[in-house]
């Protein structure tokens, strides 16, 4: 079945809920017919269980996540100048943010947040003057020129390199070979001040896109509690939360991450800034890591928890949220009376009111009094799309421990 030569997709009944209701994400488990089976990566048109139209989207019959939707319209095409202009539109959108207040100079942040900006399957950061397009819809490829020389058009920058991780090209059949041509810059190290800071970030070699910039002002935050304090960072990757808070007056520091590359940079990044405060980071699994540093009998007055991400798929949240659950009760049983915890939450099945529980649940079995002094969240070049919870992903306590 086809419509003007689009493929229509025929959801189960009531699967179309969510849908009308602004949601862009139809699985698998709601497509009750697949316009005859002939259907690839690209654009199609999906009805409801009557044949009515509801919504245009990329679908990829080879994902669980079978259609992102990009438009409740049936005027507008799906096509290589949408993306454009909704590239343009989400450039422009952050031009116009007012700067954070009490940050240093940055020249690094989010362009484009998927579904946030229309544009479900890619995420854009700027790391100066290197764009990083991390692409995780196998039906964007075609579009990739376009979206190219819309970002180069939109935020004068020429270098873009567009990749994917591991698992989206396993999940969604991404080509790499697609992401390279469409690619002005190979993938290297490109230098960022964030908050006043200098780093480097390998662009297309790291974590996400390269670096964690949806922590950027979160960092500052933490920090503005370092002073005098011995800081222990779990999880720590390239040191980002460290060089705020030596900067900022902390005592000593002790890094612990899983990742010798990660923690060479996270050395190197102490010394990049001039920041002379002692400093020790270690190789290590973090849980293990905290057991040892209980079982010594070590205590800090600061502990920074930004572990990756625990929860991805709804089957693994009970156990995700043990999980957080049990390195909250290190971190605080860790902590000097008196101490900060700083503890995160990247996981995006996981709502604030859940993690707060985990905490909770922490903080009672380690005996402790503990206050929430702030509550954190992603900066404005993250923005949540109302319609979708799932873009609200990251939630932060910075808490004091009696």
């Amino acid at each position: 079945m086809t419509h003007d030569k689009i493929p229509v997709l025929g959801l189960k009944r009531g699967r179309e809920r969510t849908v009308l209701h602004g949601h862009p994400w139809i699985f698998s488990g709601a497509i009750e017919s697949a316009g005859g089976g002939d259907v690839r990566p690209g654009v199609a048109d999906v009805v409801d269980a009557d044949g009515r139209w509801i919504a245009r989207g990329l679908v990829n019959p080879a994902a669980d996540l079978r259609v992102r939707v990009y438009s409740w319209n049936p005027d507008p095409a799906v096509d290589g100048d949408l993306l454009a202009r909704r590239v343009a539109a989400a450039v422009a959108f952050r031009a116009a943010l007012p700067p954070p207040a009490g940050g240093g100079p940055t020249d690094a942040g989010r362009l484009v947040y998927s579904e946030a900006d229309g544009l479900s399957g890619l995420v854009v950061d700027r790391y100066g003057d290197v764009l990083s397009a991390q692409v995780s819809a196998a039906a964007l490829a075609p579009y990739l020129p376009a979206i190219r020389d819309a970002l180069t058009q939109a935020s004068g920058v020429g270098r873009i390199l567009f990749h994917a991780d591991d698992d989206a090209v396993r999940r969604e059949g991404i080509d790499p070979a697609a992401l390279a041509a469409a690619s002005t810059f190979p993938g290297g190290v490109a230098r960022i001040r964030e908050n006043g800071l200098a780093f480097d970030v390998d662009v297309g070699a790291g974590q996400k896109t390269g670096f964690f910039l949806d922590q950027r002002e979160n960092r500052r935050r933490v920090a503005a509690y370092a002073a005098g304090r011995r800081a222990l960072s779990v999880y720590c990757y390239t040191g980002a939360f460290e060089a705020n808070a030596a900067r900022a007056g902390a005592a000593s520091i002790l890094g612990i991450d899983s990742s010798e590359a990660a923690l060479e940079r996270a050395r190197a990044h102490l010394a990049l800034n001039g920041l002379a405060v002692p400093a020790e980071y270690r190789k290590a699994d973090a849980p293990a890591a905290l057991r040892r540093l209980r079982d010594e009998g070590r205590a800090f007055d600061l502990v920074i928890l930004d572990p990756p991400r625990f929860v991805f798929t709804k089957a693994q949240k009970e156990k995700g949220l043990r999980a957080y659950k049990d390195i909250n009760l290190l971190g605080i049983k860790l902590l000097a009376p008196g101490g900060i915890l700083a503890t995160f939450s990247c996981s995006g099945l996981v709502s604030e009111a859940d993690f707060r529980l985990a905490v909770a649940w922490a903080a009672s079995d380690a005996g402790r009094t503990v206050r929430i002094l702030e509550a954190l969240a992603q900066p404005a070049d993250h923005p949540v799309l109302i319609t979708f919870s799932e873009s609200a992903y990251l939630k932060g306590l910075i808490c004091r421990a009696d």
